[in-house]
């Protein structure tokens, strides 16, 4: 039997449907979230993600600042932008579109940004709050859309075994972190796996819960999942598509394999991605909350 497809996108709908409530209650109490977006230089993939943030911030009725930089832009004239919006009052939230023009420092820009708007939770502060379990800080977009995603399609990492491909800052060293918390919808034992572990498939292999975030297309084959695992694919991959001449995307997971294996899985498009934008929105909205 095929596996039971997770829709990221149903799911992000219902988060957004909250996130929406949020923010009418924040406006008839005289508060607007503001989230600000900073994009250096004009790469075509990273304006997609910028619009597609400020559409979303349009239909859930918060305020969207979208500076953009050009591409030689210095390093004094990215802090001299944050320290203005972090000055900001109308802005709750600061996103640096990622990654930055080689001639940036990202790891400066991140910490220049104050960390009651850092939305994406990759200030230092806010990931020491949230390895040791603290919930003042924010949860970081896609590891914390992953979660939300088991829970909406009663998946209880609770007592199982949960293995991450991958060791980013971004999504395997936090989500890691996340799935052992001593928390609601997580409690799970967790393995971390990466380029570096010899015969990753006898890990992946025994896990309950499969979390692919690799960045290597279609890596995990039918025959590296336990049958009727549960399969999170985080990868976004452009591969040529020899059927149209184009580009195609493809998850870190081979899906035609392991959706006849897998109890559960992710498609991509259509699985993490949506996730990570509504859970963007929603640490926007939370940062208004507690400032306001």
């Amino acid at each position: 039997m095929a596996a039971k497809i997770i829709d990221g996108k149903a799911i992000a709908r219902m988060v957004n449907e909250e996130t929406l409530a949020r923010v009418e209650k924040l406006k008839a109490a005289g508060k607007t979230p503001g989230l600000a977006v900073v994009l250096i230089g004009d790469d075509p993939a990273s304006q997609v993600y910028v619009n597609s943030k400020a559409k979303k911030c349009a239909e859930l009725g918060i305020y969207s600042d979208k500076r953009v930089l050009p591409a030689d832009a210095s390093m004094s004239d990215v802090l001299d932008l944050i320290d203005k919006l972090n000055r900001d009052p109308k802005i709750d939230g600061i996103l640096v579109q990622s990654p930055p023009p080689p001639q940036i420092d990202e790891e400066k820009v991140i910490a220049a940004i104050d960390p009651d708007k850092d939305v994406d939770c990759f200030h230092e502060r806010n990931v020491g709050k949230l390895l040791i379990g603290k919930t003042d800080g924010f949860r970081p977009c896609t590891p914390y859309g992953v979660l939300v995603l088991l829970e909406k399609s009663g998946i209880d990492p609770a007592g199982r075994h949960a293995v991450v491909i991958g060791r980013s800052n971004i999504v395997g060293k936090p989500l890691a972190a996340m799935l052992m918390q001593k928390a609601k919808g997580a409690n799970a034992t967790v393995t971390v796996v990466h380029s570096g572990t010899p015969d990753i498939a006898k890990y992946t292999r025994d896990a309950d819960i499969l979390i692919a975030a690799i960045g290597k297309p279609e890596f995990v084959t039918g025959d590296m999942i336990k049958p009727g695992a549960a399969v999170i694919d985080v990868g976004i991959n452009r591969i040529p598509n020899p059927e149209t001449g184009k580009n195609k995307l493809v998850g870190d997971v081979n899906f035609q394999e392991a959706v006849e294996v897998a109890g559960a899985i992710t498609p991509v498009p259509g699985g993490v991605g949506p996730m990570t934008i509504a859970i963007l929105m929603s640490n926007a909205v939370t940062a208004c909350e507690r400032r306001r």
